[in-house]
């Protein structure tokens, strides 16, 4: 194991850590850093009040920004200039999940301590831009190697999976005659092409969604409302218990990504539970689902409607055991160790 390494972890501001509903960039970061002490290392969160960790908690907002000023330039900076102001030699390493201003000012500090970056989001024209111009001084980290791959112009100190705590998803074998989407409402998401999966393949859909920005909603009211039937029950802002609930008990989760995802974690949370994921080959889900084995990986709606009528020979224990071996929480606590230990001898 790695001897004690003083780690700064910078947070987004827009949800608490961890977050009580939507937000899954805050999910990973809990787990690091709660992680990361456990394995014996000084770990200091910056994140907005009302989180909770075992490391020692710097709140530069004491309470998240209204959701619905997600992306508001001003929160992002105010929080990470305040982190990065706080930030001197008392650290060994930082590591930062924020977004585009946090690699930026990591990168003006002459890389000491050392930043790490984890890339949470997918690559565009710009961030391939922005991140050609910081990865000789920041060390980045991809979350897939399909997201590796879709930009090999930039420097990667490595990749590491997210993971999930495993003791919070209960395993259920008997599944029930239902699907389950999660999802934003963005046709990138493929709602849609899961009510029309599930309508075809004659079963019910349960579908938890996200529709918080002013763009989600405006999709909702004008693609997917109209498609809505007696046979989708939607559920929204909906509790930890309730989603693994809804995860465990259906007959496979719908995942029609329409975009290179850079990773999914609701398809490792599903096969968690127990429970097989159908979903498009795009992106990451290519790594996390072994087609056959804990789910399926089809382009079309014909193909993803025929998985449908296959989940049942997908085993609950088989979804299982890959998320502990390849996407737990220590597996991926260990991967940032080794990326640690690499930047901090570089």
């Amino acid at each position: 194991m790695l001897p004690c390494v003083r780690i700064a972890q910078i947070a987004p501001p827009w949800f608490t850590v961890p977050p009580a509903g939507y937000g899954g960039i805050e999910l990973v970061v809990a787990l690091v850093a709660d992680g990361l002490v456990e394995r014996g290392h000084d770990v200091t969160l910056f994140a907005s009040g009302g989180s909770r960790t075992l490391a020692t908690l710097v709140s530069p907002m004491p309470d998240p920004p209204d959701p619905v000023l997600l992306g508001n330039a001003w929160f992002d900076v105010f929080h990470a200039a305040s982190a990065y102001l706080q930030i001197a030699d008392t650290f060994d390493v930082v590591h930062d999940h924020s977004g585009i201003t946090g690699p930026a000012l990591g990168a003006i500090r002459g890389g000491r301590p050392p930043v790490v970056h984890t890339l949470h989001g997918p690559w565009t024209e710009p961030s391939r831009q922005l991140y050609g111009l910081l990865d000789e001084h920041v060390h980045l980290v991809a979350i897939s190697a399909a997201q590796r791959a879709d930009n090999p112009d930039v420097r990667y100190a490595g990749v590491v999976h997210n993971g999930i705590d495993l003791d919070r998803y209960p395993f259920v074998e008997k599944k029930d005659d239902y699907l389950v989407y999660i999802g934003r409402a963005n046709p990138d998401k493929g709602p849609a092409l899961a009510i029309e999966v599930a309508r075809r393949a004659g079963l019910p859909l349960a579908m938890v969604i996200k529709k918080n920005e002013p763009s989600e909603r405006v999709y909702w009211d004008e693609v997917i409302a109209p498609m809505l039937h007696d046979g989708v029950e939607v559920y929204e802002a909906i509790s930890h218990e309730r989603k693994v609930d809804l995860l465990g008990g259906a007959r496979a989760m719908v995942f029609p990504i329409q975009w290179p995802e850079p990773f999914g974690l609701v398809m490792v949370e599903a096969m968690a539970c127990g429970t097989p994921v159908i979903a498009c080959p795009e992106g990451a889900a290519v790594e996390i689902v072994d087609d056959g084995t804990t789910g399926f990986l089809r382009a079309t709606v014909d193909g993803l409607v025929d998985a449908v009528g296959e989940a049942a020979r997908c085993s609950p224990a088989a979804c299982r055991e890959r998320v502990d071996r390849n996407f737990s929480a220590e597996v991926m606590v260990a991967g940032y160790e080794r990326v640690y230990e690499a930047v901090t001898r570089s």
